[in-house]
C-alpha cells in the first residue's frame, strides 16, 4: 500500500495542536493511518508552510443565492438588506445554476468539506449530485400566518422531499431537513408543525441578527414592518409576547432537536443563559453559528463571541451566502474572529470550524477529526489564517 505523509509548522487534530515534528499519514486516497513522530515516518515526508488540519466545516451557506454576488452593496443595514434578497433574486435559471457550482467548487477548492446549506427551493439539487462535499439541507420554511401555514408547510415539504429523492442515490448520503428561516417569518402554526417534523432533527434559525426582531415582538411594531409590506402585510402577523424574540419563540422547540442559532449578533448575556437552561431542561442542543463577514457585510457589526464563550456555548462558524459575504471562505471567517477577538485561543478558533462544526452536524465520525480509518479531508492554512491549501 503507498502513503502519503504530510508535516507542518503544527498540526491540528480537530481540538487541539499535536506536538511539533507530528507527521499525518494517509492511505493514497486520504483515509488516515496515523500520527507519528517524524524520526518514525520514514522517508518522503512533505512539510508546508502553516498549520494542518482537519478538512473545514461550513455550518451555514445559502448556496442558492450565489448569483447574488455583488448584487447588494455592503453596510446597507438588515432590513434593507432582507428587502433587496426578496426583491432582486430572480435571474435567469442558466446563470443561478452556473453561478451555484462556481460557489461550490470554490468551497471545495478551499478546503470545505461539509456545509449546512439553506434553501427555500431545489434549485441547488444538480449542483450536490456532483459535489464531493456533503450536504446537511436545512429547507427553510417561510409563512407568515396561521392562515397560510397549512398551504406553505405542505410546499415546503414537497422542496424537501425533491431533495431527498434527488440525493437518495449520492454515495455521501446527504442529509435533509425543514427549518424555521427566523421569528421575523414563521406564524405560531407553522412553528408548531416544523416542531412536530423535526423531532430528534438538526434544524437552524436565524436570530437576532438585528435589534428589530426583539422590538417586534415585545411591541408588535418596529423596522420589520417594512419587510412585511413587500409580503401584502400592513401589520406584525405575529403575537405580541413583551419578551425578546428567542424568549418568544424558542418554547415552541420541545422534539430532541438540535438547532443552530445563526448569528445572534444582538443577543444578551441573560438571553444566552435562558436559553442554555431552557435548553436543558427540555432536552434540545444548542449550537451558535457564528457568519463574522456577513455580519460586516450587512451591518458593519459583530456577535459577541467572547460572551459565548464564558457561557459554554459550542461555537461553530458560517460564511453565509455570497448576498452577504465576499468570499466563501471558512478560513476567511476564522480570520476576522481572530483578529477581532485575540484574547480566543488560535486553537478554540480552530475547533470552531473543524471539530465543533462536525459535532454539531452529527457528522463527528466522518470529518472534523484525525482519527484512524476516517476521512475528513486534510487543509493547510497559513499561520496567519490569510489563505488554505486542500492537500486532500
Amino acid at each position: 500500500m503507498s502513503f502519503k505523509k504530510f508535516k507542518a509548522h503544527r498540526i491540528f487534530d480537530g481540538e487541539k495542536m499535536l506536538p511539533e515534528e507530528t507527521v499525518l499519514i494517509t492511505d493514497a486516497s486520504g483515509n488516515i493511518e496515523a500520527l507519528v513522530p517524524e524520526n518514525e515516518a520514514g522517508d518522503d515526508v512533505q512539510t508546508f508552510e502553516g498549520i494542518i488540519l482537519p478538512g473545514l466545516i461550513n455550518c451555514h451557506c445559502h448556496l442558492e443565492l450565489s448569483h447574488l454576488k455583488n448584487v447588494i452593496p455592503p453596510h446597507t443595514g438588515l432590513i434593507n438588506f432582507l428587502c433587496s434578497v426578496v426583491t432582486k433574486r430572480d435571474f435567469p435559471r442558466e446563470e443561478i445554476l452556473e453561478k451555484m457550482a462556481a460557489a461550490e467548487n470554490e468551497m471545495y477548492e478551499n478546503g470545505i468539506v461539509a456545509v449546512g446549506d439553506i434553501g427555500n427551493t431545489a434549485d441547488t439539487l444538480s449542483t450536490k449530485k456532483k459535489s464531493k462535499i456533503w450536504w446537511q439541507n436545512f429547507t427553510e420554511v417561510l409563512s407568515f400566518t396561521d392562515a397560510e401555514a397549512d398551504k406553505n408547510f405542505t410546499h415546503y415539504q414537497s422542496v424537501a422531499e425533491e431533495l431527498k429523492k434527488g440525493l437518495s442515490e449520492c454515495s455521501l448520503q446527504h442529509r435533509t431537513s425543514l427549518v424555521p428561516h427566523a421569528p421575523y417569518s414563521i406564524s405560531p402554526k407553522t412553528f408548531e408543525y416544523i416542531n412536530a417534523a423535526t423531532k430528534g432533527k438538526v434544524i437552524s434559525i436565524h436570530n437576532q441578527e438585528h435589534p428589530a426582531e426583539n422590538v417586534l415582538y415585545e411591541t408588535g411594531g418596529g423596522d420589520y414592518l417594512k419587510l412585511f409590506k413587500i409580503f401584502g402585510l400592513e401589520k406584525s402577523p405575529f403575537p405580541v409576547t413583551g419578551k425578546s424574540s428567542i424568549r418568544s419563540v424558542l418554547p415552541y422547540f420541545n422534539n430532541g432537536q438540535t438547532i443552530f442559532l445563526v448569528h445572534n449578533t444582538c443577543m444578551t448575556e441573560d438571553e444566552v443563559v435562558w436559553a442554555n437552561d431552557y435548553a436543558a431542561q427540555n432536552k434540545l442542543q444548542l449550537v451558535y453559528c457564528i457568519c463574522i463577514n456577513a455580519n460586516l457585510y450587512i451591518e458593519n457589526k459583530v456577535p459577541p463571541i467572547d460572551m459565548f464563550l464564558r457561557q459554554n456555548c459550542r461555537v461553530v462558524l458560517g460564511t453565509d451566502s455570497y448576498s452577504s459575504n465576499w468570499q466563501l471562505s471558512i478560513v476567511k471567517e476564522m480570520q476576522e474572529v481572530h483578529q477581532h477577538f485575540p484574547q480566543i485561543p488560535l486553537e478554540e478558533i480552530l475547533s470552531f470550524a473543524t471539530g465543533n462544526g462536525a459535532a454539531a452536524l452529527k457528522k463527528e465520525k466522518t470529518f472534523g477529526h484525525f482519527r484512524q480509518h476516517t476521512k475528513p479531508g486534510i487543509v493547510c492554512v497559513k499561520k496567519d489564517l490569510s489563505a488554505a491549501e486542500k492537500l486532500i
